[in-house]
């Protein structure tokens, strides 16, 4: 950002669409890959153990977590894009978490257990990526896309159920004691509910602007659950699943409300915009012009009370 400060931003134009559409083609064919080798080696969605044999499907998986991993490299450039743009609103502490974590965590992925559980995740991350870069590679073709990106808020919601999914397959994997590494499996869901937390204070944030003793309590619960499952503390273990369970529906609840007073919001405001500027385009002469054609093909006027 210090670089860019004195200078210009820089027009990017076709190279930033192309940037899109090859992480949405890269994106794709991880997503494939792993769908269909994942299913030729008949793999289990509830609890699949890392292999480590030269079987065909498993390598082909490992490789497919490798360019999983190798894009969230490619994809630390989305932060570059933005500050030579001087998009400095989108570098948030949200984006540089997510983008600087990913890379180190998804290592250590591909070094040690490059098949398993591992495969969900990088499965639908792609899935959701492929929907988000295609989104990106639209509206870089400029303003006139903007009429045909009616659907942003469906990607975020995508983007969140997401997140949602991965906590309960890790609970669940947690649940059946499944034959994976345990610290990443409670890494993972740690990992998880921050991402969570981050995204429901953008949101609060940004739309809603409540007081800031609201989202400390999510944040505090969500890391106060979590510590205790993963230091196993003398307390009945139903209790603190239950507690979990019950952390994830109050959130749930919550997004929804976030949701639809975003969405209310927005309509609103497109509302109030749209008839502000039909009234200033339509003023002349202390007249208002209506906006109905009179069957002489010209238009009626009404004059000021």
């Amino acid at each position: 950002m210090k670089f860019m400060e004195k200078r210009e931003p820089v027009k990017l134009g076709n190279y930033l669409f192309y940037y899109n559409i090859a992480l949405v083609i890269l994106n794709l064919h991880i997503f494939t890959q792993v769908f269909y080798y994942t299913t030729k080696a008949g793999y289990n969605y509830s609890c699949q153990k890392v292999v480590y044999t030269d079987d065909e499907n498993e390598l082909q998986i490992a490789k497919a977590l490798w360019w999983f991993y190798f894009s969230k490299c490619v994809e630390m450039l989305d932060t570059i894009f933005f500050v030579l743009r001087k998009k400095n609103n989108q570098v948030s502490f949200l984006h540089v978490y997510h983008h600087a974590s990913m890379f180190p965590l998804w290592w250590i992925g591909v070094k040690w257990v490059a098949g398993g559980q591992s495969f969900f995740g990088a499965m639908i991350n792609s899935f959701i990526h492929v929907v988000m870069y295609g989104y990106y590679g639209l509206s870089a073709l400029g303003p006139h896309m903007q009429k045909y990106l009616w659907w942003k808020r469906y990607l975020t919601m995508m983007q969140l159920t997401q997140f949602y999914i991965g906590m309960i397959y890790t609970l669940q994997s947690l649940y059946f004691d499944c034959d994976f590494p345990k610290w990443m499996q409670y890494a993972g869901f740690c990992y998880g509910a921050t991402i969570i937390a981050l995204f429901l204070n953008f949101y609060i944030q940004t739309y809603i602007r409540r007081p800031a003793r609201s989202k400390i309590q999510f944040v505090v619960g969500i890391t106060h659950a979590a510590q205790s499952l993963f230091i196993q503390c003398e307390f009945p273990m139903w209790m603190q699943w239950a507690l979990v369970f019950y952390a994830f529906t109050i959130l749930c609840l919550f997004l929804n409300f976030y949701f639809h007073a975003y969405i209310k919001s927005v309509r609103r405001k497109a509302a109030k915009k749209e008839s502000n500027g039909k009234v200033k385009s339509s003023e002349a002469n202390g007249h208002i012009f209506n906006d109905k054609p009179a069957t002489n093909g010209h238009v009626e006027t009404k004059k000021h009370k």
